[in-house]
């Protein structure tokens, strides 16, 4: 099993303003990916698929790829 990105990089919260960081968590059609493709935990799998939706309803990302 992987170790979560966020541990690793010392993130305690995914703010939805950092889209660089979100785009590494969804696909190339722009979904979410599970947490067990991801290796996050649980607990931050929320918070990040949280940080994605809110960032995607104030248009800083896509809700589909092209």
């Amino acid at each position: 099993m992987k170790d979560c990105f966020f541990k690793q990089h010392g993130i305690t919260f995914i703010d939805y303003k950092d889209v660089e960081v979100l785009r590494k968590f969804i696909n190339p059609h722009g979904r979410i990916l599970s947490g067990k493709r991801t290796g996050v935990s649980s607990k931050m799998q929320r918070q990040l698929a949280d940080a994605i939706k809110r960032a995607r309803f104030m248009g800083l990302m896509p809700f589909v790829a092209r």
